[in-house]
């Protein structure tokens, strides 16, 4: 295997991951030393709109590490735009693919480390509903957990913004700028899911935002 490949490689399995991903990895160096390769051979990119991939361990997958990463990154560009952006806080919704509704609860978890808030739905939902979401609940920004026409091995987060449609100029490129930045997935913020709730730093959006949203449609 590559050196640089094997380097990525033994950085997660010496570094502060979990015990089930690391048993993963080990599994797959000893089966599949090419498809560990393809999981490590390079970070899974942050496009114009979010990010998606193969869901599985590695630098090159979609997982809870990787998610982190790209949410802080969105994170320090909300912190970056003042104390009433933070405070407005985010949407957060999710389709019916593989691990949508834990990735969900994985944003929240990032965003309550940060000191945002979250507003997510208890149950999965369509992009529309997180656009309306968003406008009606007056947050700074969105996310939703799809990755839209790709096989089901794929999953994926888009970031949207404060009008509802997915960031564009000049968020889109300093938002690329905050997730470039962040150089090792141990920079990334993260606290339980249920400390999250208690702190009243993530909640369930309520029936009246989508009984709001028919009725406007």
């Amino acid at each position: 295997m590559d050196a640089a490949i094997q380097a990525n490689v033994n950085t997660w399995l010496n570094g502060n991951y979990d015990q089930d991903t690391k048993n993963q990895i080990l599994a797959l160096q000893a089966s599949h030393p090419d498809e560990l390769a393809d999981a490590f051979y390079r970070n899974l990119e942050f496009g114009t709109g979010g990010i998606r991939g193969v869901m599985g361990m590695g630098a090159n997958r979609l997982n809870k590490y990787v998610l982190r990463r790209a949410v802080q990154g969105v994170a320090n560009y909300i912190l970056r735009c003042g104390e009433n952006a933070k405070k407005r806080g985010v949407a957060i919704a999710y389709d019916s693919r593989n691990n949508s509704s834990v990735f969900g609860q994985e944003v929240a978890c990032v965003l309550a480390a940060n000191g945002i808030r979250s507003y997510i739905f208890p149950t999965l939902q369509t992009t529309p509903s997180l656009s309306y979401a968003i406008r009606k609940l007056g947050c700074i920004s969105g996310f939703c957990i799809t990755a839209s026409h790709n096989p089901p091995q794929y999953n994926g987060i888009k970031v949207y913004w404060e009008d509802g449609a997915q960031i564009i100029s000049p968020q889109d490129t300093e938002i690329l700028k905050e997730v470039f930045s962040i150089k090792s997935f141990s920079e990334t913020k993260h606290i339980d899911y249920s400390k999250a709730q208690s702190l009243g730093l993530s909640q369930f959006i309520h029936d009246d935002v989508m009984d709001c949203y028919f009725k406007e449609i």
